[in-house]
């Protein structure tokens, strides 16, 4: 049973419940003591040890039912002779085990024997759909499935009735047992390659354009928000981690020594050497007309999952003129709060230059040498004054100035695009038009906060 638990802790890790190697002997802790005979009992226990929160519950008992669910044969009985009792076996089966047992409909062996033969053709391993002809193929072939094919061929060859009411037994039995196998490998598909699509699925839309044309689908739409916030949050843990071994130090030898002078030069007081580490202040000003708006929210959507590493964030929105959206997003989810702000300033005439005076004459007291200022945008003001001198104040004020532009570098300077007059000021300009991008300038700005 040990294999069977290790395959059932596989399902759940693919199941994105987190199962640790402690976690894991714990379980095999849990089953030793409880057992196997109370299925009840052994659910719980399970779920005591592996669960840790309500989602975690769910997905457990989810991938429960579906590994241990054991569907019965729906086999034909064998027919039954005048006396009652079941046809002598055909001499032509003798040398097949599985031909004997679809013809006695041995429902409880076909079980045994097909866990065996999908142990042997290794069906767990699956990760993707089109892996299910195959391994359905193989598992049956392990069965001994060839047997059965070569005596229903020679049974054809025959023309009596005997021969042929044998050929219709058998492959009534091929059929339904090709079916179950199909079942069989259908779970196996849902137990442990669905996350696998999951995460291809995911890999692909981290790559998707944000500003494609005809704009993004609602169901990629649901699921990118969902990316981000995944983004967001292992970059959360990773930032974490470093503040956390960053605080922690090392040890302070001198000062140790001096503190045991008075203890007799034992070391009952350990010093550590200990770095300040900054939390972010990161303030948001983003382009919200049409062209720039969806990697606007994809962008306050990760620096507000962000909020347990990020010592303040400030967020303002701008087309043709600049607003504060803080309270917006505090009081909505994001998505909620961009169509408020596209409902206010959105579908205007893009004026970088009048959008900065804005900011400067409002919130240039929200910048000071802490702050590391993301400024989202295609620079593409319409003709009009871009204001080179109050962008250069703002640089001036922050510590890092850092531009997002949507579109490829090959467009900056295109058409009424004054991306190369802005790039002058920023520490760093960068395309952005993917998630993926996102993520990787998002911790690159993280860990300029961390000591090394």
């Amino acid at each position: 049973m040990q294999g069977a638990m290790e395959d059932f802790l596989r399902a759940l890790r693919a199941a994105d419940v987190k199962v640790s190697p402690v976690e894991a002997i714990d379980a095999h802790l849990t089953v030793a003591m409880v057992g196997f005979a109370d299925r009840e009992l052994f659910k719980d226990a399970l779920c005591a040890t592996l669960a840790k929160t309500a989602d975690e519950v769910d997905r457990f008992d989810e991938t429960f039912e579906t590994f241990f669910a054991r569907e019965t044969f729906q086999m034909e009985p064998p027919p039954q002779g005048a006396d009652g009792e079941p046809e002598a076996m055909p001499p032509e089966v003798a040398g097949s085990e599985l031909a004997q047992m679809l013809l006695n409909g041995d429902v409880s062996a076909l079980a045994q024997a097909m866990e065996a033969a999908a142990e042997r053709a290794q069906v767990s391993s699956i990760r993707l759909s089109t892996q299910r002809s195959r391994l359905t193929r193989k598992m049956l072939e392990e069965m001994g499935l060839a047997e059965i094919e070569q005596i229903i061929a020679a049974a054809k060859k025959l023309e009596d009735a005997r021969s042929q009411a044998l050929v219709g037994r058998l492959e009534a039995g091929k059929k339904a047992l090709t079916e179950e196998a199909q079942r069989y490998v259908d779970r196996q598909h849902e137990l442990y390659a669905s996350e696998s699509g999951k995460n291809l699925r995911e890999e692909l839309l981290a790559r998707k354009a944000l500003n494609a044309e005809g704009g993004i689908d609602p169901q990629d739409l649901a699921m990118m928000q969902a990316l981000v916030k995944k983004m967001a949050k292992r970059l959360a843990d990773r930032y974490s981690r470093r503040r956390n071994r960053a605080r922690r130090g090392h040890l302070d030898v001198r000062r140790t020594l001096r503190r045991s002078m008075a203890y007799g030069g034992l070391p009952f007081e350990i010093v550590w050497k200990t770095q300040k580490v900054e939390k972010p202040n990161i303030v948001a000003i983003c382009d919200v007309s049409k062209s720039v708006a969806a990697a606007a929210q994809f962008l306050l959507t990760f620096l507000y999952s962000l909020n347990e590493v990020v010592d303040r964030m400030e967020a303002f929105a701008f087309s043709g003129r600049m607003i504060s959206v803080n309270d917006l997003l505090d009081d909505n989810k994001v998505e909620t709060a961009i169509l408020e702000v596209l409902k206010k300033i959105g579908f205007q005439q893009t004026d970088y230059g009048k959008s900065l005076e804005d900011f400067c004459e409002q919130h240039l007291d929200q910048i000071d040498r802490h702050t590391t200022v993301i400024f989202l945008g295609d620079a593409r003001s319409n003709y009009a004054d871009p204001r080179i001198d109050l962008f250069a104040t703002i640089q001036k004020r922050c510590r890092a100035m850092i531009w997002l532009n949507p579109e490829p570098e090959s467009y900056w300077g295109q058409g009424d695009s004054v991306m190369h007059r802005y790039e002058r000021f920023c520490h760093v300009a960068k395309p952005c038009n993917t998630l993926a991008q996102l993520e990787r300038i998002i911790e690159d700005v993280l860990r300029t906060y961390v000591p090394h």
